[in-house]
């Protein structure tokens, strides 16, 4: 069933709010998936600075000392925030793939969940009052931001396995629903270098953006891609550095409603997901159309794109 949160911030007086604002949202939708959640973050100007966040279970051995092993392997300084069984590794701009390449080689058991400028994944098996409090999600803040309430189908119930998914730099994804060929698709995405870690259908849809947009596609037009060549049915709701997209399959059988102020966007899989945001009684609000592409972002106007 699963349960899906987006927050796309047009007001930056809003800001410091986002974490608050978004933890609220998902903690509403727990019913929907209570098994793991995740929640993406895009903080504010990286100032020529990226970040790597890892995953461990026993972070208290595994992230002693990695700051200086990593600044040592990459030969650049590193520094790195733990939190919980996260760990934020922040390092100079340009060294994200020299980075990803070592760490395996550094420790094979830590997991990366997300990588970029802006963008800070956290995610973990539980209810989301329970993740969020361990990452201290309230207090974080942001331009925009994802989050996502799992109740597994098509695979096991394990942080990897939870949403959101981080398949390209500062892209993410969460989703609503089940892909049918997703297996094909996997082999095509890797046979084009594409990485994919897990067996989720969801980290297939996220890699799918990924491939279209490394080759060209704007993130609308890799969502309106998307309508062509993945089969199932399913909600998306996708990240970018300065983006905020959604789009449903032509079906679209998964509950979705959106709400736009003139402070923010806000996707939830149920309007209860959005009563406590300010200024939602006077919002615009309604069910996003079938096979219909929308997108916003800082720089230019929002867009909505119908399939032909």
């Amino acid at each position: 069933m699963c349960g899906i949160v987006g927050l796309f911030l047009k007001d930056k007086s809003l800001e410091p709010e986002l974490g608050s604002m978004l933890t609220k949202m998902l903690v509403t939708m727990t019913d929907r998936g209570p098994d793991s959640a995740g929640i993406a973050i895009y903080s504010n100007d990286s100032m020529g600075k990226s970040k790597i966040v890892l995953q461990s279970d026993t972070p208290e051995i595994d992230f002693a000392g990695l700051d200086t092993a990593l600044g040592n392997a990459i030969g650049a300084p590193v520094t790195m925030k733990i939190a919980n069984t996260h760990a934020v590794m922040t390092l100079p701009e340009g060294t994200i793939e020299n980075a990803r390449a070592v760490i395996a080689d550094i420790n094979p058991a830590l997991r990366i969940m997300s990588r970029g400028d802006t963008l800070e994944i956290y995610k973990e098996v539980g209810l989301p009052k329970d993740v969020a409090a361990r990452f201290e999600i309230e207090q974080m803040s942001g331009s925009h931001g994802i989050g996502h309430t799992r109740m597994a189908t098509e695979s096991a119930v394990t942080t990897m396995g939870a949403h959101p998914f981080n398949t390209g730099n500062d892209q993410c994804l969460v989703h609503n629903g089940s892909l049918s060929n997703h297996a094909s698709l996997r082999r095509k995405l890797r046979r084009q270098g594409i990485h994919i870690e897990t067996e989720n259908d969801t980290e297939v849809g996220a890699a799918y953006l990924t491939w279209q947009m490394q080759n060209g596609a704007t993130l609308g037009e890799a969502l309106q891609s998307s309508l062509d060549d993945l089969d199932g049915f399913f909600t998306f709701v996708v990240g970018t550095k300065d983006g905020f997209g959604v789009v449903r399959d032509p079906i679209a059988c998964k509950p979705a409603v959106m709400a736009e102020t003139d402070q923010y966007v806000a996707f939830g899989s149920e309007y209860r997901a959005l009563v406590d945001l300010p200024g939602i009684e006077t919002a615009r609000v309604w069910e996003p159309e079938p096979a219909t592409v929308y997108f916003w972002n800082h720089s230019t106007k929002p867009s909505k794109e119908k399939a032909a």
